[in-house]
């Protein structure tokens, strides 16, 4: 992979590598799907059942999580409480279903679903990635106020000096899906240092350096064309924390600049530092397609 210092990287959201419209289904006319056999009761009854139920709901905790009240763990809690009802009525079962027909209360206010807000934000240097500081340094939540009126939390993490794409958002699923390691969500990174990356610690990094938690592999690293060895870009799917800062002061070179230009599918593009922008459907259903 050839890294190149943009601001963007590309079309927000677009994966590199794909090809617009590419698809593995048969084409209309194709012969081997003009066969076709006829389809039994079993497997007419199989599909039946294989589509969506549009009046089963949604499990209360996801519903009180997408509401932004809690997390879905913490809705458990509040739910074997008997602290959540539904229709006038306590609900403690874990697991129950909520219809769009039915009313569900807690603390005796109706709770109305929110609407799935996503913002990415190129964020600049000496921003807090938190809710809240306590020592009242500015937070990333100073950038986005006013993205819109529903509780939105960022994603994941970046130092206070680490700059570039930042995504917020109430979807406790695709949040959970961005973060957990499961996932292995690519990150790709511009790094400055103090002296120039010689090959032989190039080489090092590319085999895996190891740490507390185990071996850092990383997807790729090379010099950014045009630059000096000091400028490096590096692809990696690793969340430790401050992994990428480690992997560099680990081998005796500080880092000067550190800046996220990609993140599951998400770029910079157009947003110079501190602006935010909504994603577009197309890069909220790519998200949603995770997993």
């Amino acid at each position: 992979m050839a890294f190149k210092r943009t601001e963007g990287g590309g079309r927000p959201g677009e994966r590199p590598g794909s090809k617009k419209g590419a698809s593995d289904r048969p084409k209309k006319g194709d012969k081997c799907s003009s066969f076709k056999s006829k389809p039994s009761e079993r497997d007419f009854k199989k599909k039946e059942a294989s589509k969506p139920k549009v009046n089963e709901g949604i499990r209360l905790n996801k519903y009180l999580s997408n509401a932004g009240i809690a997390s879905r763990r913490e809705a458990d809690k509040l739910i074997s409480a008997g602290l959540v009802k539904i229709n006038g009525k306590v609900v403690s079962e874990l697991g129950t279903k909520v219809k769009a027909s039915d009313q569900v209360t807690y603390g005796g206010s109706k709770i109305k679903k929110e609407t799935l807000r996503y913002v990415v934000l190129n964020k600049p240097k000496d921003f807090i990635t938190t809710s809240k500081d306590p020592r009242n340094r500015r937070t990333v939540m100073d950038l986005i106020e006013g993205a819109c009126k529903e509780r939105i939390m960022p994603v994941g993490r970046l130092d206070r000096n680490t700059t570039g794409v930042l995504l917020f958002t109430n979807d406790g699923d695709i949040a959970k899906k961005l973060t957990h390691p499961k996932f292995k969500q690519k990150k790709v990174y511009m790094v400055t240092l103090d002296k120039n990356l010689s090959s032989d610690d190039l080489q090092k990094i590319k085999d895996g350096l190891r740490f507390e938690e185990g071996i850092a592999t990383v997807d790729d690293i090379s010099y950014v064309p045009s630059e000096p060895k000091s400028v490096v870009g590096i692809e990696i799917h690793i969340g430790w924390n401050r992994v990428v800062r480690r992997i560099f002061e680990s081998l005796g070179y500080k880092v000067l600049r550190l800046d996220r230009s990609y993140f599951a599918g998400l770029t910079k593009k157009n947003l110079r530092r501190g602006q935010w922008r909504h994603l577009t459907q197309e890069e909220i259903d790519r998200l949603k397609m995770i997993g």
